[in-house]
């Protein structure tokens, strides 16, 4: 899913069941700076406040440097063809595994309300915590429209065959550019340029809430060329996971009476779902998300959390912020805002090694064994050998 469905929709959703303003915003930015964080490691200038330094030493036995820090990933770049960053990003967050079948990469497919993912959502529920609940439904929406493929390089992801049976809205940019030469060349040569991780070989149609398609995948245990033709229709899955979402927020709401807003009047279902699945432009559907939400006084229409802004939270996280710093991956002798421990940056950093340790506790209690740096598995691993 997008920007329109992950902040937006979701933004407009927790509104709507009667979530006060502030923590609205914090489950849906926090949701949505799932597909943001690209800082994967922050080194932190020996002369920060002591107090603060011994916060984050206290937490996570480390003051010099922050670490493991991103949950997004990208297809066109090389430094996520690494083991750890298909691990700890792409599959923790965006690809939960089903853990159906009995090979490690058919368990490693992600499927809609995998055990995982439910497993750290009843946690996350039972935390109360705005933050942690919006990190967790970004995984949770993902594994309705990104059910099938895995956040691994894997030969489950090498699809055949691709088409759609309705007109793309998108501006897709290079992944269209790509689309668009693979119309000229044979489809098999896609193998030549687009590596079989995540679903970068189907670009981003998983993603367009109103597409509908299709893709053959070989469907046998051993890889033996069984193909099987898969049609979807993103509308339906769209509808079907934030359905299920409403119900998650409701009692989220039910456990945290003190986030009710009592002012706030439930719109109209049919019409909420109407906007999810429209046929435009993503920034077009953003903008009719924004009409909305200030059409059933969700929001003013002067209100700052109808734009989401990427740097909000670093801004307010660090001293001396420049946006064009924190765009690597490794950001270099930062300064930390004197309320650093209490910011939503660091919240959400918190958050992300909470959901990290769930995940793969809960891979194990689903037997799929994947080796990490947050659970311990050599008794477990000497054990299947």
């Amino acid at each position: 899913m997008k920007k329109d469905a992950h902040y937006y929709a979701l933004l407009a959703m927790a509104r709507s069941v009667g979530i006060e303003k502030e923590t609205a915003h914090k489950i849906a930015y926090s949701s949505q700076f799932v597909d943001d964080a690209k800082i994967n490691k922050i080194t932190l200038a020996d002369d920060n406040p002591k107090a603060i330094l011994s916060g984050i030493k206290k937490d996570f036995d480390d003051s010099e440097k922050i670490i493991n820090a991103a949950t997004c990933h990208d297809y066109f770049i090389v430094n996520t063809f690494n083991y750890g960053a298909m691990i700890n990003n792409t599959t923790a967050f965006h690809f939960v595994p089903g853990c159906d079948g009995k090979s490690f990469v058919k368990k490693m497919r992600c499927k809609k309300e995998s055990p995982i993912i439910m497993d750290i959502l009843k946690a996350a529920l039972k935390e109360g915590d705005p933050i942690k609940l919006g990190i967790t439904l970004h995984a949770y929406a993902d594994t309705f429209s990104h059910q099938g493929f895995s956040g691994i390089l894997s030969k489950v992801n090498d699809v055949e065959e691709l088409a759609t049976s309705n007109k793309i809205q998108e501006d897709v940019g290079l992944r269209g550019f790509a689309n668009k030469l693979f119309d000229q060349f044979k489809y098999e040569t896609k193998d030549v340029y687009l590596p079989a991780y995540g679903h970068g070989q189907v670009f981003t149609y998983p993603d367009m809430p109103y597409l509908d398609w299709k893709y053959c995948f070989d469907s046998s245990n051993d890889f033996s060329e069984e193909y099987k033709t898969t049609r979807i229709r993103n509308s339906e899955r769209f509808i079907e996971a934030f359905a299920e979402i409403k119900k998650h927020l409701k009692t989220f709401l039910d456990k945290n009476p003190e986030y009710k807003d009592d002012s706030v009047v439930e719109v109209n279902e049919d019409e909420f779902f109407s906007n999810l699945v429209l046929k435009e432009k993503t920034d077009e559907r953003i903008q009719n998300w924004k009409e909305f939400m200030k059409d059933e006084e969700l929001f003013e229409a002067n209100d700052e959390f109808l734009n989401y802004d990427e740097y909000l939270w670093l801004e307010e996280a660090f001293q001396y912020f420049i946006s064009g710093d924190f765009n690597d991956r490794i950001v270099k002798e930062v300064y930390l805002d004197e309320d650093f421990l209490d910011s939503n940056w660091y919240k959400y950093y918190q958050g992300t090694q909470w959901y990290k340790r769930l995940f793969f506790e809960s891979a194990l209690d689903n037997d799929l064994v994947i080796p990490n740096d947050y659970v311990d598995i050599t008794e477990i691993t000497i054990e299947e050998e």
